[in-house]
């Protein structure tokens, strides 16, 4: 029989199911969620801003901002942050971002009781697992895959994860691979390589594999050329590639598209990802044609006798937009203990 509704006693309000603030913060842009959830399932996401990171002074000035337009009479006292870099002591630690991020400061200034912090391609790692492939674009491979997957994107910086399931859920990994050595794969490539190592620095695949990466490439590209770089930002480069209208544009999206193939590829060997790769960050989404047509594919599988292993990764091309909020606040109910 069921009780009637003027009888039933409300639920009682836990912290797993208390709306909290949900972050992922990259160099360029902070997506900012006003979340509610349980473990086991997507956190619903009640409100959300996206922040260009320059026209802020801190992040706190960020939070607080949301709070007043979306939070307002809200008593938020948690926040899980995604944060592009790794954590260390509490503050993290990344180059790419206009001001420290620190959990002592924010949570002083804001006045959170709990503030999580961990990677942001670790937080979209946990979301991919939830994503549904209908909303991806397959590049290669199989529909569907089982095991570990990655994460790869080039955006400010070059962020990657792997997700390896277990029989007690998922474990998810941030990595520095975008700090690995960068591995030319012809002779234009070791060309690069050679001018960028000209005085002894170490080359990482991230110089190349993001946004000022990709600027430095083209300007580097017409020097090599004897020409004047006539472009300034990474989405000028990868419009004038797409309109092919111009010559060092094309070469450079080419030769980034050729590397980010085989820097993924590689990526997936190490890990055995079975499970699939998905391709996210703020530069591809405007060359996603582009990407398709390119030789991303050919470097991806052109490991020799693992050719045969790759051949059956799924490969997708994702939209970043929501994930790391997602991912950040699935990751916090997940290791809640209620």
């Amino acid at each position: 029989m069921t009780e009637p509704a003027q009888q039933r006693q409300p639920k009682p309000v836990t912290l797993s199911s208390a709306p909290f603030l949900a972050a992922d913060v990259g160099g360029t842009y902070a997506r900012i969620g006003l979340v509610q959830g349980s473990r086991g399932a997507a956190a619903k996401v009640l409100a959300y801003r996206k922040y260009l990171c320059a026209e802020h002074p801190t992040l706190a000035a960020i939070l607080s901002d949301f709070l007043a337009k979306e939070a307002a009479g809200l008593r938020i006292d948690r926040c899980a942050l995604a944060c592009a870099g790794y954590v260390l002591d509490g503050t993290v630690i990344n180059y790419n971002l206009p001001w420290k991020v620190s959990r002592a400061e924010l949570s002083e200034t804001l006045g959170f009781q709990d503030i999580s912090l961990i990677n942001d391609f670790e937080a979209v790692a946990h979301a991919a697992r939830f994503m549904d492939p209908a909303k991806t674009e397959l590049l290669a491979g199989p529909e569907k895959g089982e095991g570990p997957l990655i994460v790869v994107g080039p955006g400010t910086g070059l962020g990657s994860a792997v997700c390896i399931p277990t029989r007690r859920g998922a474990t998810v990994l941030a990595t520095e691979a975008g700090q690995t050595s960068l591995a030319p794969g012809n002779a234009r490539e070791r060309e690069i390589l050679e001018r960028l190592a000209r005085d002894g620095d170490y080359v990482s695949h991230e110089r190349l594999l993001c946004g000022p990466g990709m600027l430095a490439l083209y300007r580097m590209l017409n020097e090599m050329r004897g020409a004047k770089a006539g472009l300034d930002t990474p989405e000028a480069i990868t419009l004038a590639a797409v309109q092919a209208s111009d010559s060092v544009a094309l070469e450079t999206l080419h030769i980034f598209c050729g590397l980010l193939g085989g820097f993924t590829g590689n990526m997936a060997l190490l890990y055995g990802a079975k499970g699939g790769v998905y391709l996210t960050g703020g530069i591809l989404p405007g060359m996603r044609e582009f990407l398709v047509k390119s030789q991303f594919v050919n470097r991806f599988l052109d490991k020799g006798r693992m050719r045969p292993f790759l051949e059956r990764v799924p490969v997708r091309l994702m939209e970043h937009g929501q994930l790391g909020v997602v991912g950040a606040a699935g990751w916090y109910l997940e290791n809640l203990e209620d």
